[in-house]
Parts: structure tokens; C-alpha cells; sequence
């Protein structure tokens, strides 16, 4: 890896790489959004990829915090069973997926490291972002509706028509 790639990687992560939480610990974690088939991110070059997708593509970056337990992950267990769902859907643990983490931040700026988070992007761009700061205080089922909100407004419908043509 670059340099300049771990220096930004400790800037925008803020973790320390050689400290990662344990797999057997967050593996319960991750599993709440495997299952529902989201995408795990696990370096860079996955989240390259993820992004380099046509349409839109939803980026979860999943946390061992409690409003991650409590709030973002049941939320967006709900909004995916909408009809109207981003073409790609793939997740980051901060702080055990160091190097996509470090990536996923860096595609989301200008948002500051906020986890757990929610980017929906579009050609590479972020068109929609819920930070921690749109979870804490909310429930599954609101951060549900805000979710499917963003969907409707960026998502393609299952024949492929957006909300929003005309």
C-alpha cells in the first residue's frame, strides 16, 4: 500500500490497523446483513467494484455500536423489502475492514468518518447520506422510511423505470 494510502487510511478512519475487533466477535454482526444479501466489502479493491456499477449503489458502514444493534441494521432490514431497491448493496465493518472502510470514506467525502452510515451513490457520487447523527435518535422504523424514501427517489423499479423520468 501507498504512503500517502495509510496516512489517509488513519486520517479518515481513525482506527488503529494493527488492533481490529476480532472476527469471531463482529461475525454475528456482519451476519445480520449477509443475510439479507448484502454485499461484504472487504478491501478496497470490493468497494472499487461496487462502485464502478451501473445504477445505484448503497454502501453500509456497520459498527459494533449500539444504535448499529438497535436502530441502523433492523432499519435497513425493513427498507429491503421494498419494491425499490439500489442495484448494489454492499457493507464495510469499521474497525475490522481497515483498508475498505479507509476506501468507502474516502468515496463518501465530504461526510466526515461517521459509522454506522448509510451512502446511497450514483456514477461514484454520493446523491444520498444517513450518518450516525440520522440514526441515534431515531428507530428501526423511521430510519426504514427515510431509507425507502431515498430508494424511491434514486432507485430504479424492478422493471428498470425510475421514479423520477419523464
Amino acid at each position: 500500500m501507498p504512503p500517502h494510502a495509510i496516512v489517509a487510511r488513519r486520517v479518515l478512519t481513525g482506527y488503529n490497523d494493527g488492533m481490529p475487533y476480532p472476527e469471531q466477535f463482529i461475525a454475528p454482526m456482519r451476519a445480520e446483513l449477509t443475510r439479507l444479501g448484502v454485499r461484504e466489502l472487504r478491501n478496497a479493491g470490493d468497494v472499487d467494484s461496487a462502485v464502478a456499477t451501473n445504477g445505484t449503489v448503497m454502501i453500509v458502514v456497520n459498527s459494533v455500536c449500539g444504535c448499529a444493534a438497535g436502530k441502523a441494521r433492523p432499519g435497513i432490514a425493513i427498507a429491503l423489502q421494498h419494491d425499490k431497491q439500489p442495484d448494489v448493496i454492499g457493507t464495510v465493518f469499521a474497525g475490522a475492514d481497515i483498508e475498505a472502510t479507509a476506501r468507502a470514506r474516502e468515496l463518501l467525502l465530504p461526510y466526515p468518518p461517521s459509522s454506522p452510515s448509510v451512502a446511497l451513490l450514483q456514477n461514484g457520487k454520493v446523491v444520498y447520506m444517513m450518518e450516525r447523527r440520522d440514526i441515534e435518535n431515531r428507530d428501526a422504523g423511521t430510519i426504514a422510511l427515510m431509507l425507502r424514501r431515498a430508494f424511491d427517489e434514486h432507485c430504479a423499479t424492478p422493471d428498470g423505470a425510475m421514479q423520477n423520468a419523464k
